[in-house]
């Protein structure tokens, strides 16, 4: 189900219904439970909820039903979490769907001595879209997945809307430190300036891609470039992780308990010895630098553990008088829509797509 605007009510709705790994209950079910079953509350406002059964969600597709229990039980394989020449094997048939899929030439080049593929569509880049260019900003963490992140955030795209995508081998840790990949996306992108027009450039990512495109943004602005014309910060937010996600969504969406504590930024090696409220580590801290984002696309799921996140960027973003929007979807996880077969992730590149096309200049 897709849910846009008004977020802030469905956070409070998935706080009532899965917080804990509980299900909403009638009065009269209340009522009649045994002081076992009762939600308990601490002087501190911290709830504590018995274990309970939470089913998939009944808006996902037959498909995504399907994709769900399997990523929860990849999720909990060892095996399946290892990753193969930057490819986390759990993600290796959804690589190949795409190559299968999506008709596309990608080139291995250097943009101003930064690695990057470029992937056009083997029929040619669509008439609209010869003046303008995508860049994609891959996840995993700041520490991998390279190439499998970065082809699957972008061939999809790259395809359906017959753009070029340029995905970038940005420096990660635990070799490199904030702010490298900040610096190897601005020389990517001041090159780009040379053919095109900033508001003809869009730049988006996932997970910690999404976080980097937000970053990437502040840093540009404090370096003197243009503002690109719209961005697309997807399974994540323009700050740490952190809020009510941490406990609701992380272990309904992973199958695993989180790491422990909020605002998972500051556990990334990347950013060691980084101030993680310095706007260039996270631009939320700071309402000046957000005023200045172009027309900003998130994209999240309510078992995403960036949903917080992503819901208060908005919030913020919208505060700064900058035109967000958000799209968050019913029972799936984070980064769902790594899978291009399931009918919620058509829906999403569709709306990508959609988006990149209405804000980007044509010439």
């Amino acid at each position: 189900m897709l849910i846009r605007k008004a977020v802030s009510i469905l956070l409070a709705i998935t706080a009532v219904s899965f917080l804990g790994r509980a299900s909403v209950l009638s009065a009269q079910e209340t009522a009649a439970s045994s002081p076992k079953q009762k939600v308990l509350i601490e002087s501190n406002g911290t709830v504590q909820v018995p274990a309970r059964s939470v089913p998939l969600s009944t808006f996902l597709s037959p498909e995504a039903k399907s994709y769900m229990t399997e990523h929860l039980k990849d999720m909990q394989n060892p095996e399946l979490l290892k990753s193969d020449n930057g490819v986390p094997r759990f993600m290796k048939h959804y690589l190949a769907r795409d190559e299968e899929q999506f008709a596309l030439n990608r080139k291995d080049e250097h943009i101003a001595g930064v690695h990057v593929y470029i992937y056009e569509p083997k029929a040619g880049v669509a008439a609209e879209n010869r003046h303008r260019v995508l860049i994609n900003l891959h996840g995993g963490g700041f520490s991998g997945c390279w190439p499998g992140c970065a082809e699957l955030e972008s061939m999809p795209i790259s395809a359906i809307m017959g753009i070029k995508v340029i995905t970038v081998d940005y420096r990660e840790g635990p070799e490199y430190k904030f702010p490298a990949g900040s610096e190897d996306v601005a020389k990517v992108y001041r090159e780009l300036l040379k053919t095109y027009k900033p508001k003809s450039i869009g730049i988006y990512g996932c997970s910690a891609g999404g976080m980097l495109t937000a970053m990437s943004l502040a840093w540009f602005q404090t370096h003197g470039l243009p503002t690109p014309g719209a961005d697309g910060i997807f399974c994540a937010s323009a700050g740490a992780f952190g809020g009510d996600a941490t406990y609701i969504a992380f272990p309904l969406g992973e199958a695993r308990m989180p790491a422990g504590g909020q605002g998972g930024g500051s556990r990334l090696g990347y950013f060691s010895g980084a101030r993680m409220n310095d706007p260039l580590v996270a631009p939320s801290n700071s309402p000046a630098v957000l005023a200045k984002f172009p027309p900003t696309l998130l994209i999240t799921a309510t078992r995403d553990f960036a949903l917080s996140g992503a819901i208060n960027t908005d919030i913020l973003l919208t505060k700064a008088g900058v035109d967000s929007e958000l799209h968050v979807w019913d029972g799936l996880f984070h980064g769902f829509f790594y899978n291009a077969d399931v009918p919620e992730s058509k829906q999403a590149f569709g709306i990508i797509s959609k988006f990149f096309d209405r804000h980007l200049e044509k010439d």
